[in-house]
């Protein structure tokens, strides 16, 4: 069978060969080649059969040589006798030189398959680097979209020229042909004749003579197939003998000398494509923008996934759900460069800087994304930044600063607390990165002293995500044994499957650093225990904080044009500069996105079922209501409930002042007014006190109490309808809820300052009015007055009781006895009440001797009192006696109102003591009149806007409402709102993911 093939493929060499030889105008069919080379070269053609000819009639002309001109044979006659020494020596010998076109074919074939077994030995013995296919950016797999190969093939030599470097076959067929007829016997038409004449012996004995000599042929052209093969594997062999010969140095030096030149080359070509893009993608997205309000704007796919990012970064995952989602989380040592490096992927210098001092002391998330302008804003704010400003990037920065020291709580000097900020612009690479705070190893003055702490579990709470890319920064300028970071991150990824280290200030390392094999040693990850997918090495500029990107950029290119490093193949181009790092960085985030992304979708779905299941099964009758939800439905109750205020009727809020009012006042009435003016002896002078004393309390007391009952009074209503029970409606979560609103509505309200003012002229002019005008006015005071007095009687008769103890009814049934200081104050009030009863119009204060004979009195009975006590117990008691005296009085006067009429002219009865009583009931009503005016037309309504007030700042802050409205029904609430909104934006990214793809 190999022979076979063999044949097989000389045939098509030789049909290749004759196809593009010069001077040929057209393909030599090959049903014009030579009976014995078509037998040779063509024994497997699909057409051809060795067979024997048909007889023919008609003279026909064979010749291998279809250049010369043929003769016309002359039939001579058939000999039939036994001819023993036929000779085809003229054929041996034509054939023997025709063994040169078959060494070379021979040599072409085995040369050829040699040269392909050795290649496919080197290609096999080269590593495979599918794996790390995506540390090489894309465009360099796309480069046939940028270079036209069309016209490099163009430009290379077609086969017609390069078939003009072959041997002209045709010419040395026919200097063949001339040998051929030069030692052949008989004339050619002769031996053609012959073997065309099937009927003839001599003829079968010619055709078993070709059939051997076709044998011969073939046994020999294998035999030179043989030589040429061994032939060309012994020159292979010598050629690469030779070629080992060539140090292995030069033949490194030269190729990593021809790979840096087209490395530079071909990154000029990307550099220049890529600004291309960039105008031209600049040039789409203004033309979308500007069709903005014409039609929907579709989000962005990192868009999307920083929204679920955002969603995550609230969500306390309450129910066994972690946060597995992909971001790059940058992390290195204090001034290691992190922020330099962020800024150079976001084109940008948008984070605040400070000379040693941390700056960092809270996660940033920053979120990159393309778009026409160049621009940032945060996600709770509308306002854009414009990067392309130097006044809008020293706002930005300022506000991240601002935001940074508001997250930072007091006695803190970092927070965990994650400040979102979006970047847009032409070219970016589309990513999600968290800045973190920089590792310290030591505590400085004016840290707190946990810092070192607070970042280190900062750090490994973002990378413990085993989805997270960390992105490992060390500082080129330093010793590498000082890093802390380095193992930090051997111990979150201890294989290196989603590490990617980053050397920077490499310019500083390489003046520094006496050995640059140690900045090698660093690269490859020798130096250190930990592990990455990729080492990268960057220059972020010569320490001026005022250098702009553009201007780093082109430092950090010259530098790495110009490095040792570079040339000395210490480092690969695709090693070198942010450009690069940003595109591997951007490459193995989506990567990661894509892989893990619907894991956690359905990781999602499962926790919302189990959530969904547990509400169902605790609460199966109430609704699924948030916490800003059941905000909402309190605030709405709430305002109900203030509006109700404005519902009460006039008479109710004139009842409970007028009640409250007199409760404040009556003390200060009965004590300073009633009893100083009742003591007097005539009725010009009760009068004549009681006004300069009701003067005195209008002017400076009164109107301040009857504000301060008003405002009570508001409080106790609006109290009582928060408070109040709703029946089966009455959802006790709102209660600490409407608790804090009215605690702070009341704090914030404060009463009209004007109102006292006008308060203090009308009850100034109530008490002035004497006249009482009817019968029932009058029957009124009276029993006004009696309410007081017994009030007050009955108080009295309170205190005495716990001044000299139970009486005997007390004693014998409850079994209750006297202390020894009550037994004097009783003996004492014996002595008192029988001087009392002696002299029943005795004045309020005793006379010294009086005080002397009590004493005298009480000692001959054996007790020892002191003149204080007896004074206290004379106030009790004449107290008490006074007010007996004055009800029997205000019963007298029941009947006094026509005498009042006639001015109490001709009539020993006076009842001024019930003037003074009317007087303040009628104040009392008036006041409360006002007060109620004030309240329902100025008052309620300024409560109700306070409320509201109170209602919409408790609404902005969040961490009221956490605090305020609490429970397992809220939380599994919150829990499963948030999970909801988590899966629908997972759902949506995933699909816009797919259609992307």
């Amino acid at each position: 069978m190999w022979r076979v093939r063999r044949a097989a493929v000389a045939c098509e060499v030789c049909q290749s060969l004759v196809k593009h030889s010069p001077g040929t105008k057209g393909s030599l069919p090959l049903q014009k080649l030579h009976l014995v080379s078509r037998s040779i070269y063509h024994t497997h053609h699909p057409t051809l059969k060795l067979q024997r000819p048909q007889l023919r009639t008609s003279l026909q002309q064979f010749s291998s040589l279809t250049s010369l001109p043929l003769r016309r044979l002359k039939l001579s006659p058939v000999k039939y006798a036994y001819q023993p020494h036929r000779n085809f020596w003229p054929a041996r010998l034509a054939a023997r030189l025709l063994k040169l076109r078959y060494l070379i074919l021979g040599s072409a074939v085995g040369g050829g398959y040699t040269a392909k077994k050795t290649f496919d030995q080197w290609k096999d013995m080269i590593p495979d680097l599918s794996d790390y296919k995506w540390i090489v950016p894309d465009i360099v797999w796309e480069i046939d979209e940028y270079i036209d190969l069309e016209k490099i093939r163009k430009a290379l030599p077609n086969s017609e020229d390069l078939a003009k470097l072959a041997p002209d076959f045709d010419k040395i067929a026919e200097s063949l042909s001339l040998l051929k007829d030069f030692f052949t016997t008989g004339s050619p038409g002769e031996t053609a004749f012959r073997a065309t004449d099937p009927g003839s012996e001599s003829d079968k004995r010619y055709r078993k003579g070709l059939l051997g000599e076709l044998i011969l042929l073939q046994q020999q052209i294998q035999e030179h197939e043989e030589e040429a093969r061994r032939a060309a594997g012994q020159y292979s062999t010598s050629y690469a003998q030779q070629k080992r010969k060539v140090s292995d140095k030069e033949k490194i030096d030269q190729l990593q000398e021809e790979l840096l030149h087209t490395q530079l080359k071909y990154q000029r070509i990307l550099e220049r494509l890529e600004k291309e893009n960039k105008e031209l993608r600049k040039l789409v997205l203004q033309k979308d923008d500007k069709g903005i309000h014409h039609r929907k704007l579709k989000k962005s796919l990192i868009d999307m996934y920083s929204e679920v990012l955002d969603v995550l970064s609230d969500y306390d995952a309450s129910y066994n759900t972690q946060d597995h989602l992909p971001r790059v989380v940058v992390v290195g040592d204090q001034s290691a460069g992190k922020t330099s490096v962020l800024e150079m992927i976001a084109q940008a210098r948008i984070f605040p800087r400070g000379s040693g001092e941390m700056m960092t002391r809270s996660p940033v998330k920053v979120t990159l994304s393309e778009g026409p302008h160049h621009v940032a804003l945060f996600k709770d704010s509308s306002r854009e930044f414009d990067l392309t400003k130097e006044e809008d990037l020293a706002a930005l920065r300022h506000e991240i600063e601002l935001r940074m020291r508001k997250n930072v709580k007091e006695g803190c000097t970092v927070s965990p607390e994650t400040i979102s900020l979006n970047v847009k612009g032409p070219g970016l690479q589309r990513m999600v990165l968290v800045d973190l705070p920089g590792v310290i190893n030591t505590v400085t003055s004016g840290m707190a002293p946990d810092t070192k702490e607070t970042i280190f579990s900062i750090s490994k709470a973002y990378m413990q995500n085993p989805n997270a890319i960390i992105l490992c920064i060390q500082d080129g300028s330093v010793d590498a044994e000082r890093s802390i970071v380095t193992d930090l991150v051997s111990q979150m990824d201890p294989h290196g499957r989603r590490t990617i280290f980053v050397l920077t200030k490499v310019d500083l390392a390489e003046k520094n650093v006496t050995s640059p094999s140690r900045i090698q040693q660093i690269i490859e990850g020798k130096l250190f225990p930990m592990k990455a997918l990729g080492y990268f090495a960057v220059v972020t500029g010569k320490g001026n904080s005022s250098e702009s990107i553009e201007a780093i950029r082109d430092y950090e290119e010259e530098f790495f044009q110009n490095s040792k490093l570079l040339k000395t193949s210490m480092l690969k181009a695709h090693q070198v500069t942010t450009r690069n790092l940003s595109l591997a960085v951007s490459d193995c985030f989506w990567k990661m996105v894509r892989e893990s992304v619907e894991q956690q979708a359905d990781s999602f779905k499962a926790t919302r079922f189990n959530l969904e299941t547990e509400w169902k099964n605790n609460y199966p009758r109430l609704r699924e209501l948030d916490r800003n939800e059941l905000f909402e439905k309190a605030k709405n109750e709430i305002l109900d409930e203030v509006i109700s205020l404005s519902q009460v009727t006039p008479k109710h809020w004139e009842e409970i002042l007028q009640q409250s009012l007199w409760e404040r006042v009556s003390t200060h009435v009965i004590e300073n007014i009633y009893l100083p003016a009742a003591q007097t002896m005539n009725s010009g002078t009760f009068n004549t006190t009681v006004d300069i004393k009701l003067k005195q309390w209008t002017d400076k007391q009164l109107p301040n109490k009857a504000v301060e009952v008003a405002w009570e009074t508001l409080q106790e209503e609006f109290s009582r309808f928060m408070t109040e029970p709703k029946g089966k409606e009455h959802d006790d979560i709102f209660d600490k809820l409407k608790e804090a609103v009215k605690e702070e509505s009341i704090k914030r309200h404060k009463w009209n300052d004007f109102a006292e003012d006008s308060l203090r002229v009308i009850q100034h002019n109530a008490l002035e009015d004497r006249s009482i005008s009817d019968k029932q006015q009058w029957d009124a005071a009276i029993y006004f007055m009696e309410e007081a007095l017994q009030a007050r009687l009955k108080d009295t008769e309170n205190a005495i009781e716990n001044m000299v103890g139970p009486d005997w009814k007390k004693r014998w049934l409850y079994w209750k006895n006297r202390t020894q200081e009550q037994c004097v104050h009783n003996e004492t009030k014996n002595e008192l009440e029988k001087m009392l009863k002696c002299n029943e119009e005795h004045p309020a204060y005793l006379a010294s001797d009086e005080i002397t004979t009590v004493r005298k009195n009480l000692e001959s009975r054996g007790v020892e009192v002191d003149p204080s006590l007896i004074k206290d117990t004379w106030h009790q008691v004449y107290r008490r006696h006074f007010l007996k005296t004055a009800l029997n009085h205000c019963n007298l006067c029941r009947r006094g109102f026509y005498y009042y009429q006639r001015h109490f002219v001709d009539s020993e009865l006076e009842c001024n003591d019930v003037v003074l009583f009317w007087r303040i009931q009628r104040m009392l009503a008036i006041t409360a009149n006002t007060l109620r005016q004030q309240l329902t037309n100025t008052e309620v309504r300024r409560l109700e806007k306070n409320v509201k007030e109170v209602l919409e700042d408790f609404a902005e802050d969040s961490e009221k409402k956490v605090k305020l409205l609490t429970g397992k029904r809220v939380q599994l609430a919150e829990d499963l709102k948030k999970v909801r909104e988590i899966q629908e934006k997972l759902d949506a990214f995933i699909e816009a993911l797919h259609q992307e793809k």
